[in-house]
């Protein structure tokens, strides 16, 4: 079953939380690799990378292209886009609100 859009959010967000997966993304940005290539730049195991490359996938961060058995991976921007939008907005939100706050405040002196 797709994630809500709701969910989709929270899983990219605790999903980049993770300083791991934001240097894993940050390869797979520059070009697709494979687990053992990935694994290569990290000074953790293999399974702690495929454990990393699980938690991406399920939050739709990453593509997974297979070539005979190996699995290569690479960014699906998408759902970074959406998250930069709904920040976009919540900016917007955010300065209305402190605009109208500071107004207020200043007629109030």
């Amino acid at each position: 079953m797709p994630l809500s859009k709701d969910e989709q959010r929270s899983a990219c967000l605790a999903a980049l939380a993770d300083p791991t997966r934001r240097a894993i993304l940050a390869l797979l940005a520059r070009k697709r690799l494979h687990v053992e290539e990935l694994a290569a730049h990290f000074p953790i195991s293999r399974p702690a990378i495929s454990k990393h490359l699980r938690i991406l996938k399920g939050a739709g961060l990453l593509r997974e292209d297979h070539e005979g058995r190996r699995a290569f991976y690479g960014v699906d921007e998408r759902p970074l886009a959406e998250l930069e939008r709904w920040i976009a907005t919540q900016r917007r939100v955010w300065q209305t609100s402190l605009a109208t706050l500071k107004r207020l405040v200043e007629r109030d002196d």
